[in-house]
């Protein structure tokens, strides 16, 4: 049993955690129906980029939390959301998954030959992959809670343009949406998001906030409403769980998390047949409207 100092202790990580699956299983459902999967590794590791040349910077004194390193980090990740709203078009003879692709591997070089300049590169590589969201403070859980639920009250104001945009983009082109307009500004708050995520996370416990829920649920569920549901209860499941384990197997919390999420995915995938008899209705079969008013 976990006594009442422990649970003071893990209270600021497991909050966090609850943070970060809420917004990721959103976002995630736009970013399987877009099928840009790896669109937040990428981001991820672009604002990790920036983080990394803020740190050679003289004002940072070499510390990730200084206040510029953040913003430094959120301009290297508009930069990225620029270019990927500018990529998708039904006439592109090269898939935007390929430079999503490109942009990441790039940034992953340049953020190696980066921190072979700095000092403890070792361990600043380290922060970035799988974070330290056990050393989070509830100051830290303050701030992105208020960050987090900004972005989340301006995509429920315009939670129609960019269902429609995720879901059915020629039909709200032809509605009249700017595709690239609401593309950017989606990668924009979703910029917001990976930045402050990173910090936090590290680079892979945020991809696995934001697609492996979604993955999951749509496993069980076609209507966007019922698969955030899922998508939210699994990130609340998996957090506590993987958060337990890391302090009962003396275990890195981050890395605990990421594969807590892959084990429980196995067992959500070897469950299915058991409770699901019935062919589950293709999403893509689905229109826009049918789909974005089943919330």
């Amino acid at each position: 049993m976990l006594d009442a100092p422990m649970l003071a202790f893990l209270a600021p990580c497991f909050a966090a955690s609850l943070i970060l699956a809420g917004i990721h299983a959103y976002l995630g459902v736009h970013v399987v129906e877009r099928g840009v999967i790896f669109v937040d590794l990428s981001l991820a590791q672009i604002a990790a980029l920036g983080a990394t040349i803020a740190l050679l910077l003289p004002f940072s004194s070499g510390d990730p939390h200084a206040p510029g390193v953040y913003w430094i980090s959120l301009v290297f990740t508009f930069m990225g959301a620029l270019v990927f709203s500018t990529i998708r078009s039904k006439r592109a003879r090269i898939p935007q998954e390929a430079i999503i692709g490109i942009c990441y591997a790039v940034a992953s070089a340049a953020s190696i030959l980066a921190m072979s300049k700095a000092t403890s590169e070792s361990e600043h590589l380290k922060d970035m992959l799988v974070g330290n969201i056990l050393a989070v403070s509830w100051p830290e859980v303050g701030k992105t809670a208020v960050l987090y639920g900004a972005i989340g009250t301006f995509h429920y104001i315009f939670r129609h343009k960019f269902l429609a945009i995720s879901i059915d983009p020629r039909r709200a082109e032809a509605e009249g949406i700017s595709i690239k307009l609401w593309d950017f500004l989606f990668y924009a708050s979703f910029g917001f998001v990976v930045t402050s995520s990173v910090a936090i996370a590290g680079v892979l416990l945020v991809f696995c906030y934001l697609i492996v829920p979604s993955v999951a649920a749509m496993l069980y569920a076609d209507s966007i409403g019922k698969r955030l549901a899922i998508g939210w209860s699994m990130g609340t499941i998996v957090s506590a769980l993987g958060v337990y384990l890391s302090l009962k197997l003396d275990l890195p919390t981050g890395a605990t998390i990421v594969c807590t999420f892959g084990l429980v995915l196995i067992i959500m995938t070897i469950v299915r047949p058991l409770i699901q008899r019935s062919v589950p209705l293709d999403v893509h079969q689905l229109s826009y409207s049918d789909r974005a008013h089943s919330n």
